[in-house]
């Protein structure tokens, strides 16, 4: 057999038993759509009917330029993710605590405008009573 025809076997019966899973535990109605893929129709919370599209795929790795492939590393593809998924969680703790922070300056300086508002009425009114008195 050829590597083809090995990853072809191997892709077949990964899809052959999702599909066999699908049905026997979801209930669902799958329906192939090519060599690798299947469909089966979901519902969504507000129950709108949609697709969910499940592929199988043996992936050769990348061109060596020397009419070969380099073997695919899955183990470094889930670093990676992982890597990139710790990155995004980092950076929405940066934006979060920035937001809070900008919140807080904005509370601070409605609170120092009230402040000085009442000042300036309070000392606005002392100024209006000492000129009554002092007439």
């Amino acid at each position: 057999m050829g590597k083809q025809a090995l990853d072809n076997a191997i892709r077949d019966e990964i899809l052959s038993t999702l599909i066999s899973f699908m049905n026997t535990h979801y209930d669902a109605d799958t329906m192939p759509i090519s060599t690798s893929k299947f469909v089966m129709p979901v519902v969504d919370a507000e129950g709108n009917e949609k697709f969910a599209r499940i592929t199988v795929e043996i992936p050769r790795g990348t061109r060596n330029g020397d009419g070969g492939y380099d073997d695919y590393d899955g183990y470094g593809l889930a670093e990676e993710w992982k890597l990139k998924l710790e990155d995004d969680e980092n950076k929405r703790k940066v934006k979060e605590a920035e937001k809070e922070r900008k919140e807080k300056e904005k509370e601070r300086k409605r609170n120092a405008r009230k402040v000085i508002k009442k000042l300036n009425q309070d000392g606005l009114e002392k100024m209006i009573h000492e000129e009554e008195e002092g007439v």
